[in-house]
């Protein structure tokens, strides 16, 4: 940078310290200004009251009253004028009558002249007067006070005064120190300030305003602009930062993680109770990824930032996906075993065996489970789901079964998400409870306009009584792997029913029975 840019465009370290400087000299001169004013006041009310003092004392003398009966008060006055003024070491000494009519003065050609100032006031009232006043030797300090004869009356006055410049070079004289110490509080104040302009500029990392406004506004143009939530919290758990995604996915923050509307899964996870990279959380209708980094500076920890990932969709996308390979397994059993149907009644036709065909075929379409369950679930999206779990439990080595009391008219349902949510869910964790080794799922669905009930069993072992409540909780899962949407489908389930109004639990009788109640309509819980 140049010089005259330095100049008109200085640093913010140089701006400082001038700043500092500028509040120092102020302060060194201002209190030098007025220790100088009250030193010179109080000389000059000291020198005042020794004036009036001295001219006390002359007033006071006997041979001072006497001598203004004389015809010439001059002879003894001026005399002794001087003497007290050369004694006392006072300027001058003047000595009146009541008329203001000189009998004593430094300078002898000015007696019996009037005073060159006004002595009325000590005259008439009878009273002393100290003051700052311009005589004929200059501006002085003085005292003036009257001259009493044996009965109380004023004859004249007696005035002392101490030039001006006497009081002046005494102030002088005590100003040295003055400046020593002054000089002292500058040299102090300026490292002082060298210093606080260093630790600025190390707490600032050499940045200039500028630059921290440029990076503020980066900040905050980064922070509002990610999809992204970020949540930054102190070791206190107070929020210091929230952009604008994760208000959005987490509604109204508060000021710290106890006043944040969340679940005490997520709490746990935003407070670290829950530790690890990728924790799953369900908030309202979302479900979130959330990441727990801490924040150091200068290696010391300060608190932690929390990342919020939307997966919502991608879940519902996987579940999709998934049903959708179930469905296309199913297809592919269905085909294969229609194949295998097909070449045997070829292989009967040519040996002739028209009538060994023909009850073949009979007996292989009537009855089948597809007919049966379209006969008791008419919403074909159910009934679809329900033919594709019953493959994906065939080919794991399970059979899936409906129940008698199964009942679904067509058109109660509306629309089927959530139902598929809630069936496909529970079926989907009676398969996995069965583990491949074989065993019956019964599935019993009914609904009718107030709403659709499910009941789910199976084979397998149960849950363990103290895991009933816990099992419909986010992230819980028996199963080895808890990454991706693992222990979500029953924290899902939960949450649909609950959000229409109902409800879903879990008993043990020969296995795990799942009971799900999902209104037709949503309801305030």
């Amino acid at each position: 940078m140049s010089p005259v840019r330095r100049v008109r465009d200085p640093s913010l370290g140089t701006q400082l310290f001038v700043l500092q400087m500028a509040i120092v000299l102020l302060a060194v001169g201002s209190t030098a200004g007025v220790w100088a004013q009250h030193t010179r006041a109080q000389l000059d009310s000291l020198y005042q009251q020794r004036a009036l003092a001295i001219a006390q004392s002359v007033a006071g003398l006997p041979e001072v009253r006497e001598a203004f009966e004389l015809q010439r008060p001059e002879a003894v006055l001026q005399p002794l004028a001087l003497s007290v003024q050369q004694t006392t070491g006072a300027d001058y000494v003047v000595i009146a009558n009541d008329d203001q009519i000189r009998y004593a003065h430094p300078n002898a050609s000015l007696i019996r002249k009037r005073l060159s100032t006004d002595g009325t006031y000590v005259l008439s009232t009878g009273r002393s007067w100290v003051g700052t006043e311009k005589g004929t030797i200059g501006i002085t300090v003085r005292g003036k006070t009257p001259v009493l004869d044996e009965y109380g009356t004023v004859i004249g006055l007696v005035s002392v005064g101490v030039l001006e410049t006497t009081v002046v070079d005494e102030v002088a004289g005590a100003l040295p120190p003055l400046l020593w110490t002054a000089l002292v509080v500058l040299a102090a104040g300026l490292a002082a300030a060298a210093l606080i302009t260093a630790r600025v500029r190390r707490q600032t990392f050499g940045l200039e305003p500028r630059d921290i406004a440029a990076l503020l506004e980066q900040r905050e143009g980064v922070l509002h602009g990610v999809k992204e939530g970020v949540l930054a919290l102190d070791l206190d758990g107070r929020v210091t930062l929230v952009n604008d995604a994760a208000r959005e996915l987490l509604g109204d923050v508060g000021d710290d993680l106890t006043q944040m509307a969340v679940s005490d899964r997520m709490r746990d996870v935003l407070g670290g109770a829950d530790p690890g990279e990728d924790r799953i959380v369900l908030h309202r209708d979302r479900v979130l990824v959330l990441n727990r980094t801490p924040v150091a500076v200068r290696g010391q920890h300060r608190g932690w930032v929390i990342t919020l990932r939307d997966r919502t969709e991608l879940v519902r996308l996987a579940r999709e996906l998934d049903d959708t390979s179930s469905a296309t397994g199913a297809l592919r059993a269905q085909a294969h075993e229609f194949a295998n149907r097909m070449h045997t009644v070829v292989g009967l036709l040519e040996m002739g065996e028209h009538e060994a065909a023909i009850n073949f075929i009979t007996s292989t379409t009537r009855g089948t489970y597809a007919s049966d369950l379209h006969d008791r679930v008419r919403d074909p999206t159910l009934a679809a789901l329900l033919l594709a779990k019953s493959a994906e439990a065939a080919e794991r080595g399970a059979r899936l079964v409906l129940a008698e009391d199964s009942a679904v008219p067509e058109g109660v349902l509306g629309d089927p998400q959530d139902a598929v949510l809630v069936v496909g869910n529970l079926v989907a964790n009676a398969i996995d409870a069965l583990d491949g080794r074989g065993g019956t799922i019964e599935v019993s669905v009914a609904a009718d306009e107030r709403g659709l009930r499910v009941r789910v069993g199976d084979s397998g072992p149960g849950i363990t009584p103290e895991l009933v409540e816990e099992v419909f909780r986010e992230g819980f899962t028996t199963k080895a792997a808890r990454s991706g949407t693992r222990g979500l489908g029953l924290a899902l389930t939960r949450q649909a029913c609950l959000r229409r109004g109902g409800w879903v639990k879990v008993r043990n009788s020969g296995g795990a029975v799942f009971t799900a109640l999902l209104p037709a309509a949503k309801v305030p819980v």
